[in-house]
């Protein structure tokens, strides 16, 4: 089942356009990556789409399990299940990991009684259990903070997860830690993307379709074999 549809979509950034009509689908329950150079506009594909102002989409769509995602304001997307993890997560002073997470579990309609079951239990799963009432990725490692955001998608559970380079400035250990949860979210049928230039992450976790994007535009895609090719010849000979 195509949990999100993006067809044709066009995305500026300042005075350039960086995507130059990509056309791709997410299947629920299903791995995929996006593999590309640096600047090809991966970052920005999943940054448009949960609604970053800078983000200007010229045109195209995006269906959330049929519904325009365009649409809606940026909080209003991740309520419908659009779940993006940043390349650099911002650090925010003030909020703490717990009562953050509690109120986006709330606005997803999890129960409070839920959610003190379900949070030490993820706490605990990520290696996390001492950040409990830290805030929000305050004085965190890289590897730290991918793994406070890979804690938001496994308590979230939301229908689409962007995972933007999940596997950068961690070490061996939280690598296979970040494999096991994403194969564990896909499983329960959530819909992944892997955005990553470098294929380290996906030998952990072979995804079944991988996306190669090129100057703005999806170029290739085939399965993991896909990558395992990029691994050994780069990008450049990528095309449909």
């Amino acid at each position: 089942m195509t949990a999100l549809a993006v067809r044709d979509l066009h995305v500026r950034v300042g005075d350039k356009v960086v995507l130059q009509g990509v056309d791709l689908e997410l299947s629920s329950g299903v791995i995929h990556a996006l593999m590309g150079p640096n600047g090809s506009g991966k970052s920005t594909l999943a940054l448009a789409l949960a609604g970053h102002p800078a983000y200007e989409v010229v045109r195209g769509q995006a269906l959330l399990d049929g519904q325009d995602l365009l649409s809606l304001p940026p909080h209003e997307r991740a309520r419908a299940g659009l779940f993006v993890a940043f390349q650099h997560p911002p650090e925010v002073e003030g909020v703490k990991l717990r009562e953050f997470l509690r109120l986006a579990c709330a606005a997803r309609g999890q129960g409070f009684c839920e959610f003190q079951k379900a949070f030490p239990q993820a706490l605990e799963r990520l290696h996390l259990t001492e950040f409990r009432e830290r805030e929000l990725h305050v004085g965190f490692s890289g590897g730290e903070k991918k793994r406070a955001e890979l804690l938001q998608l496994y308590l979230l559970r939301p229908r689409v997860a962007l995972l933007d380079e999940p596997d950068s400035g961690v070490d061996v250990d939280a690598l296979r830690l970040i494999a096991e949860v994403i194969r564990e979210m896909a499983e329960a049928g959530t819909a992944v993307l892997i955005i990553t230039h470098y294929p380290r992450l996906l030998e952990h976790v072979p995804p079944s379709k991988v996306f190669v994007l090129l100057d703005g535009r999806i170029a290739g895609w085939g399965g993991p074999e896909l990558a395992e090719r990029i691994s050994r010849e780069g990008f450049e000979g990528v095309r449909r």
